[in-house]
């Protein structure tokens, strides 16, 4: 039987604290989860959710899907209702979708409690709404809510939510660990007592996990390896509580680790990318240290681990970074030996290998400065410079010289805060003295550099602060602590990360600034 990759980043996803889709969004999304190859997409609840319903109406004219099968989300018909009369199960229909998933209780607690029904009608209901679905041309999944607390509970009517449900037509009956409290072996063990109570072949079974134990991926792979043959996810984990399981993680440990071919060729690599654009469109910060696809994902730090790394990169890596769309990264700092510098120099392009006297002076230099608060880890911009000022070719480090610098902040009776700064410098022979107002003193200082140098150094126009970071540094106390500033930059289509560190917070983001402009510039020029 075919494995199914059953997504529900735009249903179950969207249920996560503080996130919020447009239906712009949703169409986007759900292209994205195309391009990396998912066999089904869950839209949402029509009928339920006027946003749904639209997503699903312009679907059909705006999505040109080429790998996944959408689906309309909904419940099964409600007691005493016949199921044609039932406004929701219209909904299912009027949303055209080819496949329908549809939510019914499999803990008995719940059939009474919740639903307040008895448990015959519940079963009626199942059997009713998959039947009628089916008879009117669509792929029905059920999806079990709170099988494995049913099954510890009354193992014998929660096998009968899945006998009915299968035996009416659905095409997979899916095992949700809808309170997310499974262990993978409590997962195993009720996947293996319901198959051996009823006969149902593991095939025919799928699993959804919540996080709640952190083992939602775990016990999605241990379903698989228990025999289910669908397994359900949102990118990035997104979901209720601590989230689903994470998608990304669940197709990439089943395609790298078992050897289960469950995406079309060539789209494992376009996870990273995924990942992070549907980031983007939530909102979200991506996790640099989500499994496969963080940034830190293939990050070293380690000089042990960097000297393995230089021999073969597989030694210290789980797997190769690039067939999930990753690279590797070398993290230089005061943990660094000769072998990370060597390495990170040569991701930035710098081949030290043939100068070891500039290589020994670059790791003591980076030991010395990582001692008193700097940091490159992630400042590779930073880094890069200080490599190339040690080289025996090194050009100028800088395109100007400072001769002096001031910054006046004025609290004006009105209440309005103006900051000003003026610099004084020499560029290529000339003394320039330029003054600008900002918002902040950092601000006031980066407006006025630009100012001074705009005439020799047009390409500026193209650069702008994207980010600014202060950090107190561990072990300093009170207003004459030693801070940290990390400045990201952007312009000619990148960016890049610079660090400066100071008692003087305005010193210490002078440091990172002329970085910032020393490294565009460079770059500018390549």
């Amino acid at each position: 039987m075919t494995f199914q990759v059953y997504d529900t980043t735009l249903r179950d996803g969207a249920q996560r604290e503080g996130l919020s889709y447009s239906v712009v969004d949703k169409l986007a999304v759900a292209g994205l989860l195309d391009d990396l190859g998912v066999g089904f997409i869950e839209g949402g609840w029509p009928g339920a959710v006027p946003k749904d319903t639209e997503f699903f109406r312009r679907a059909r004219t705006e999505l040109e899907l080429r790998h996944a099968i959408l689906v309309a989300f909904g419940a099964t018909r409600k007691a005493g209702v016949a199921v044609e009369d039932d406004p929701q199960v219209r909904g299912l229909l009027d949303a055209r979708t080819p496949a329908v998933a549809l939510v019914a209780k499999a803990d008995l607690r719940h059939v009474e409690r919740a639903l307040r029904t008895t448990a015959e009608e519940n079963l009626a209901m199942i059997r009713d709404t998959v039947a009628y679905l089916v008879a009117q041309g669509r792929r029905v999944f059920v999806d079990g809510e709170h099988f494995y607390d049913g099954y510890r509970h009354d193992p014998a009517y929660t096998a009968a939510v899945a006998e009915t449900a299968l035996a009416a037509g659905a095409e997979r009956f899916v095992l949700c660990d809808t309170n997310g409290g499974m262990l993978p072996s409590q997962v195993t063990a009720a996947i293996t007592g319901l198959t051996a109570r009823t006969g149902i072949a593991p095939e025919r079974l799928g699993m959804h996990a919540q996080n709640d134990t952190a083992c939602a991926v775990a016990n999605t792979i241990a379903a698989v390896e228990a025999g289910v043959r669908h397994v359900q996810g949102t990118a990035n984990g997104y979901g209720e509580r601590p989230g689903n399981a994470d998608l990304f993680a669940i197709v990439a440990n089943l395609q790298l680790k078992l050897g289960m071919p469950v995406l079309p060729e060539g789209c494992l690599e376009q996870m990273v990318r995924v990942s992070h654009a549907i980031a983007e469109i939530a909102n979200i910060a991506p996790d640099t240290h989500q499994a496969y696809v963080g940034a830190a994902a293939f990050a070293h730090k380690a000089g042990l681990h960097a000297s393995a790394i230089k021999v073969d990169p597989l030694l210290y890596n789980h797997v190769d970074p690039s067939v999930v769309g990753n690279d590797m990264r070398i993290l230089v700092t005061e943990m660094a030996g000769r072998a990370s510098v060597e390495l990170k120099s040569r991701e930035l392009g710098l081949d030290l290998a043939g100068h070891p006297e500039t290589l020994s002076r670059v790791t003591s230099r980076v030991k010395e400065l990582e001692a008193g608060g700097w940091s490159f880890e992630a400042a590779d911009a930073s880094f890069e410079l200080l490599v190339r000022s040690e080289l025996p070719d090194a050009a100028p480090a800088r395109p100007f010289a400072l001769e002096s610098y001031r910054v006046l902040v004025e609290h004006r009776e009105d209440g309005a805060v103006v900051s000003e700064a003026t610099v004084k410098i020499r560029v290529r022979g000339e003394r320039v003295i330029a003054t600008a107002e900002g918002n902040g003193p950092v601000n006031a200082l980066d407006e006025a550099l630009r100012v001074g140098l705009a005439r020799h150094y047009p390409e500026l126009r193209e650069f702008e602060l994207a980010d600014y970071k202060v950090r107190i540094l561990e072990g300093s106390h009170g207003t004459g602590a030693v801070t940290r500033v990390l400045v990201e930059t952007a312009g000619a289509g990148r960016d890049w990360t610079t660090v400066g560190v100071h008692p003087n917070v305005v010193e210490a983001s002078w440091h990172a600034l002329v970085d910032a402009l020393t490294y565009g510039l460079d770059r500018a020029r390549v």
